[in-house]
């Protein structure tokens, strides 16, 4: 049973006694602690007298060490070893401060800051290079030994990430031509020369709009998926006990994926070209009175197919960039949600950066090459 906390001062020839009695603890104190703190405050005791408390824990000993403030450490403590002990060990606890902050200087920040980045931006280079690394010789592997290839798991993510996407790419690509042609048409028809937008719209989208809207769009739909799937793997810790069991991650879950991509980017890439060619047609019918069959004509005569394959040629180099990109970020999942956030997050931005180098990097290329 609970013995509510209670004291009483006496005045010996010894001095002033405070006399503690009941249970100091939590559940017991009442305002016992504020009526000692206010007999203290005129006249503090010379004797506090803890042998009649029955109970005591952390809560009580800071009440105590709060009612008598400074007065503790200056009158004689009379209690049990152990009482001693909690009441010291509490006392040193309310004393310790908090260590101030440091100064901040700005310009110290600011090479703070650019070191870590630097570090971070080659402890990032390193890692690619091995998860590089690592995917080659898994694709090695299974080049080798295609019994090795998990087909199932590639003809599903193949249709995820290739074939369900075929509506979004197609009305995407759709709209894209359709600007260009309606751009073009309104530019040069003040020079006289509107019948060139059929050759301006079969460049644009055959060479650039084709690839670039399917692989951006990929960006969002498959990188941010690959991505948000792995790296609830990892937090989940299934990725740590495919290892266990001597299933290599990388061979289950990275390379279909992988596959995938490499196998239906291609297809979404030629969908997106007659989507874009569509809508400069409808654009060219409808504005510039040019109809289908001299619109198809003029691509053929003008424009031919070596745009197309130089688009194509893009395509395999986008899907191991956007596949590889959200797959590693998965991979770098912590083991929280705001990591998921991060990694998800980045592998979209990163996978977008690298088709806009990739496309630069191609574009010079053929540009040197006269194509």
């Amino acid at each position: 049973m609970d013995r509510p906390a209670d004291f009483k001062v006496e005045d010996t020839a010894a001095g002033r006694v405070a006399l503690l009695t009941g249970d100091w603890t939590a559940g017991s104190l009442g305002r016992a602690a504020d009526q000692l703190a206010e007999y203290l405050d005129g006249a503090p005791a010379g004797v506090l007298d803890l042998t009649g408390v029955h109970r005591l824990d952390t809560a009580g000993a800071y009440a105590l060490v709060r009612a008598t403030g400074g007065a503790l450490k200056a009158a004689e403590l009379r209690a049990r070893p152990e009482t001693k002990r909690l009441i010291d060990l509490v006392a040193r606890a309310a004393q310790t401060k908090k260590p101030p902050p440091a100064p901040r200087r700005g310009f110290e920040d600011m090479l703070v800051r650019i070191g870590r980045g630097v570090i971070n931006l080659g402890a990032d280079a390193v890692g690619t290079l091995a998860f590089g690394g690592h995917l080659l010789a898994v694709t090695g592997r299974n080049l080798i030994n295609p019994a090795r290839i998990r087909w199932a798991a590639c003809i599903s993510l193949a249709e995820r990430a290739g074939l369900d996407a075929l509506p979004i790419v197609a009305t995407t690509a759709f709209f894209i031509g359709a600007v260009v042609g309606l751009l073009g048409a309104n530019m040069l028809r003040q020079f006289g020369a509107q019948v060139f937008a059929v050759e301006l719209i079969g460049i644009a989208v055959m060479r650039e709009f084709n690839i670039i809207i399917t692989a951006v769009l990929l960006a969002g739909r498959s990188a941010s998926s690959f991505a948000a799937e792995i790296g609830s793997m990892k937090m989940n810790q299934e990725i740590d006990a495919m290892r266990v069991l001597g299933v290599d991650p990388f061979e289950a879950l990275v390379f279909p994926r992988f596959f995938a991509l490499l196998l239906t980017i291609p297809l979404l890439t030629f969908v997106a070209t007659l989507a874009g060619l569509f809508g400069g047609l409808l654009v060219t019918w409808s504005v510039l009175d040019l109809g289908p069959a001299f619109f198809l004509q003029r691509i053929i005569d003008n424009v031919g197919a070596t745009h197309f394959w130089i688009g194509l040629s893009k395509a395999p180099v986008m899907a191991m960039a956007i596949a590889g990109i959200g797959c590693r970020q998965g991979m770098e999942v912590g083991g929280d949600v705001e990591s998921l956030g991060r990694r998800v997050t980045a592998a979209v931005v990163h996978a977008i950066f690298a088709i806009i180098l990739i496309d630069a990097v191609f574009a010079l290329i053929y540009m040197e090459l006269d194509i």
